[in-house]
């Protein structure tokens, strides 16, 4: 569907902005995550797969959407045109802001994506044992895991379990807890925030389902054998 709208989008002039926060390695169709439309935004903050705290990325098809967002990012000057030379003096030239990454935390980033192959593997090892382990309990209980299509290439950022109904998913969330395991469930919907409620947000209701039955289980790249093998032993004891 994404792709689908943002083809239509090219052909009606249509603007599509793409939400790849946290996609950064993901494809579809064989096409990165994050240039399925118009622009697509990024984000490094401490939760994602390459981090360096806070900052983000914005990807741009289009050589003058581009010379735009360097003008706004640069605090609406043309510095980075004169900085390569095209320009004898940079001036403030449109509006703009304060966009550019810190040197250190730029140099955090340079690091993460010198080890971003690294973290890859170590996060889709995780999945992988998780995926084989839970793959018959799971099957036995009504419970899906994260679907494997010859079209979708994860990042595996999240690792999740879909249950049957949220009362299934709450007593296996409180039940990891106990057992020292800090699942956690996704994200509150959008439409359903204080702030969607006041924009006049329509109802979701097959994004209120998955989300009251979708629980995610701890992964990162430095996850050990025993750490895992401990998650998947109390995901085991959380249904029965």
């Amino acid at each position: 569907p994404m792709v689908e709208l943002a083809d239509l989008a090219r052909r009606k002039s249509l603007r599509v902005i793409e939400d790849a926060a946290q996609a950064f390695g993901a494809t579809f169709d064989g096409r990165p995550l994050g240039t399925l439309g118009d622009a697509g935004c990024f984000s490094f903050h401490e939760t994602k797969n390459l981090t360096c705290g806070e900052g983000g990325a914005l990807v741009l098809g289009d050589d003058e959407a581009s010379r735009r967002a360097e003008i706004i990012r640069e605090k609406g000057t043309n510095r980075s045109a004169f900085l390569r030379g095209e320009v004898d003096k940079y001036t403030w030239v449109a509006e703009g802001s304060s966009y550019v990454l810190s040197d250190v935390l730029g140099a955090i980033l340079d690091a993460q994506l010198d080890k971003a192959d690294e973290i890859a593997q170590r996060r889709e090892a995780v999945a992988a044992r998780y995926r084989s382990e839970l793959a018959d309990w799971a099957a036995t209980r009504g419970v899906r895991l994260p679907p494997e299509t010859d079209a979708r290439r994860s990042n595996h950022h999240i690792f999740y379990l879909l249950f049957h109904d949220g009362g299934a998913r709450d007593g296996a969330l409180q039940s990891l807890r106990a057992h020292g395991v800090m699942a956690a469930f996704h994200y509150v919907p959008l439409h359903s925030s204080p702030h969607g409620q006041a924009l006049g947000a329509n109802p979701c209701p097959v994004t209120d389902r998955i989300a009251s039955q979708l629980l995610r289980l701890p992964i990162h790249p430095l996850m050990e054998d025993q750490a895992v093998a401990r998650v998947v032993a109390a995901v085991k004891e959380s249904l029965p």
